[in-house]
């Protein structure tokens, strides 16, 4: 017996496919166990087809190694292990697994057993063992013992015959027992199935009845016959798998026949029956017609509508499809002749809809049919549109107001505080717009309404605020007086007539920041600034709400300085004042903002008075006579209050001029003090009072000329003052002596006054300067 292990491609019976052979191996003799030093003989089958067109070599194999190649297709091993074989034409076959077994009892059965088969089980003990008797146990019981041929037999192997299989038997004092088979009866073939070619046909076409089944690969040898049945009647019977009948006309009043057909062996023992089948006469639909329900072509969103499809012939099943436009919507298959579906109404659910009926013999449409769905307007949204983020006056605003819903025509209307400001009716349905030069009045709130006949719906309120620019500012300079004194808290004052609040202002000196100053609600800011002589200069101011910084006009400012207690220098030709000589008195403030006016008195009579417009001294001319003795001062006023210098003595005779020598005294600090006072002598005296830089101490300065070289000095046309002082709050200096030969020279320190004088000294009324000379000894 063959043992097919392997076959080509699976394909019906009937024989009409070819494929690529696969080869198969059979077995001689048909087991697959055997005792060691045994042999069996393999052969390697390939389908007729091929080998009868060439002599090809046969390929064998032992695991994945190549055993041996030849030209013949058996070959005889002994070895345990997996086989397989291959030619060039063929694909490699399956697997068969030997084992020679040193096994005292081995069972030997088939690899696989089929419905039908005749099956033999044989127990075989090893030849130098000598068993009394042998029993077969099927799944642990002992199913027969067996007689000397050691073998059982299945006449025809059936499902009652699948289990766990083996043999045992027994010598003098030892039982022996073999190896284990499991035995699972196959299906030799499926219940036939009964196909017509082809699968449907109309009245009068021939019809192909084909019984279709198939063989394992291991029994493909097995001939199968056929028989054919009509209403329980034999129509045929042969080996033949197929049958061509004539499908009855459609005019026949009997009914459909049944169909059915038998696949058997040729000995009979299997035999199965596919099952009953009706062959109708096949009727192409007819055009269906397509009704609406209810039947208005016109309907609201949210209704529900039904489409009805109906076909008046064809053979069911019928396929019904729906369509909106080309867009399927429902399938439905069916035996009736009219199909319904419904749906509920949409904006999107309007336009054509049609139907097709098919079975088979190709889709019928349906005439279309036109839905128009109103649907009302939605709530619109209105959306205001600016150049930029925010809504600056003259910008020109779009309002756009949209109903994404709606059947059109839809009717817009706008609306600033609830006050009608236009409407307008596109024609296709959506948003429409129109453009608002916008004014500070625009500010407020928008809304805007869509109407297509179902009823106004009005958007939500949009709020709008027109922001207005800053306007240019107007820079405002503020000092307690009518000018800016040193000293005075001046207030720079920032305001703009107009621009939407916040307001930042930001102040600037020669266009170097100086603060800012954010205002809430618009209007204006303030900045203060304690003036020093150092904020004479241009002023600005800018503000800024974020529509772009606007700039004051520049004011200027000038630092008006007080003027200081000036200094008095009597000038004189010679060393000595005669009459007839002409004196010059120089007045000068080191400090003051111009124009200063300086006055000059003798024993508080005003003698005269000059204007400085620049700064700077002033002199003044005086022809000496004897009555000019006395006391001379001078003041120096910028309209901030007169300052009166130090009074200087002068002594006019028709001799020499005396100074009368000078006692220190410390009793009082604006009182003089002097220093290296010599014995009495004829002094020719030039006065100074001298404070250069402001400090705290003024000397005034005389020299003294010896009686033997007063010509010699007075020859001297170009004798000099020499200052000196000390600085603020230091230390007295010690006095250095005057370097000319045969002079000394005499300093006398007072104490300086304050440099400013308060506005309530400064009408002008002759100051009364103090008096350092003192009296002659």
């Amino acid at each position: 017996m063959l043992l097919w292990v392997s076959v080509l491609v699976l394909a019906p019976v009937s024989g009409q496919f070819e494929a690529v052979p696969k080869a198969v191996i059979s077995l001689h003799p048909p087991w697959t166990v055997f005792f060691k030093g045994d042999a069996v003989t393999l052969t390697c089958h390939v389908s007729h087809i091929y080998t009868a067109k060439n002599r090809e070599l046969y390929q064998w194999y032992l695991g994945t190694e190549i055993l041996r190649e030849i030209p013949g297709n058996t070959l005889k091993v002994q070895n345990s292990g997996e086989y397989k074989c291959q030619t060039q034409n063929s694909l490699l076959s399956d697997g068969v697994t030997l084992i020679f077994s040193t096994a005292k009892l081995i069972l030997q059965a088939p690899p696989s057993v089929f419905e039908g088969d005749s099956v033999t089980l044989k127990c075989q003990a090893n030849v130098d063992l000598a068993l009394k008797n042998k029993s077969l146990y099927k799944n642990g019981k002992m199913l027969k013992i067996l007689d000397e041929s050691s073998s059982f037999h299945i006449q025809q192997a059936g499902l009652k015959d699948n289990g766990e299989y083996h043999c045992a038997g027994s010598e003098i004092n030892c039982s022996f027992s073999s190896n284990r088979i499991k035995i699972q009866v196959q299906e030799l073939f499926p219940h036939p199935v009964l196909r017509s070619r082809p699968s449907w046909t109309t009245s009068g076409n021939q019809l192909t009845l084909i019984c279709e089944t198939q063989l394992p690969p291991q029994k493909s040898d097995v001939q199968l016959q056929f028989r054919f049945f009509k209403d329980g009647q034999i129509v045929e019977e042969g080996s033949k798998n197929f049958l061509k009948i004539w499908n009855p006309s459609s005019g026949m009043n009997k009914g459909p026949s049944y169909y059915w057909c038998e696949a058997h062996t040729v000995t009979s023992n299997v035999c199965k029956k596919s099952q009953k089948s009706q062959i109708h006469v096949e009727v192409p639909v007819s055009r269906p017609v397509l009704t609406l329900s209810p039947p208005r072509a016109q309907a609201l969103e949210g209704h529900r509508v039904t489409l009805h499809c109906e076909t008046r012939r064809g053979s069911t099943p019928i396929l019904y499809q729906f369509y909106h436009g080309d867009v399927l919507l429902k399938s439905s298959s069916t035996h009736t002749a009219r199909v319904s579906f419904s749906i509920t109404l949409t904006a999107e659910s309007s336009g054509k809809y049609s139907c097709t009926a098919n079975n088979g013999f190709g889709p019928q449409r349906s005439d279309t049919r036109s839905l128009s769905v109103t649907v009302p307007a939605s709530r619109p949204i209105l959306t205001l549109r600016v150049p930029g983020t925010r809504a600056v006056v003259g910008d020109v605003m779009e309002l756009h107001c949209e109903a994404h819903k709606g059947s059109p025509p839809i009717l817009y209307r706008f609306y600033h505080d609830n006050v009608f400001l236009r409407s307008s009716r596109p024609p296709s349905g959506r948003g429409t717009s129109f453009n608002l030069s916008l004014t500070p009045e625009h500010s407020g709130s928008y809304a805007c309404e869509a109407d297509n006949g179902q009823g106004a719906q009005r958007s939500d309120t949009a709020s709008l605020r027109v922001t207005v620019p800053a306007s240019r500012p107007v820079l405002t300079l503020r000092v307690p007086g009518t000018q800016a004194v040193v000293g005075d808290v001046m207030e720079l004052h920032c305001e703009a007539h107009r621009g939407s609040p916040p307001i930042l202002y930001r102040f600037y000196y020669d266009d170097v920041f100086l603060g800012s100053s954010s205002a809430a609600s618009g209007g204006r800011a303030s900045f203060n600034l304690s003036l020093t002589p150092e904020h004479s200069g241009s002023y600005a101011c800018e503000a800024d709400n974020g529509l772009g910084a606007q700039r004051s006009e520049v004011v200027s400012l000038n630092v008006t300085v007080p003027a200081s207690r000036p200094i008095l220098t009597l000038r004189a030709p010679g060393a000595q004042a005669f009459p007839g000589d002409v004196m010059e008195l120089h007045c000068e403030a080191h400090r003051g903002s111009p124009p200063i006016l300086y006055r000059f008195y003798h024993d508080n009579v005003i003698l005269g008075s000059s204007s400085v417009p620049s700064g700077g001294g002033a002199s003044f001319n005086l022809s000496l006579t004897e009555e000019h003795t006395g006391n001379y001062s001078c003041e120096a006023d910028n309209g901030l209050g007169a300052q009166c210098s130090e009074a200087v003595t002068l002594s006019i005779s028709g001799g020499r001029t005396s100074d009368p020598s000078r006692n220190p005294s410390n009793s009082d600090p604006q009182e003089p003090t002097y220093y290296n006072v010599p014995g009495w002598i004829e002094l020719q005296p030039v006065y100074s009072n001298v404070n250069p830089k402001g400090g705290d101490v003024v000397y005034s300065e005389v020299r003294r000329i010896q009686e033997g070289n007063k010509h010699a000095v007075a020859s001297d046309s170009s004798l000099r003052l020499l200052w000196t002082y000390l600085p603020s709050h230091g230390p007295i200096a010690s006095p250095q002596p005057y370097s000319a030969q045969d002079s000394s020279v005499i300093y006398s320190q007072v104490k300086a006054e304050s440099f400013l004088t308060s506005t309530a000294e400064s009408a002008h009324t002759p100051c009364t300067p103090s008096n350092p000379g003192g009296q002659r000894h």
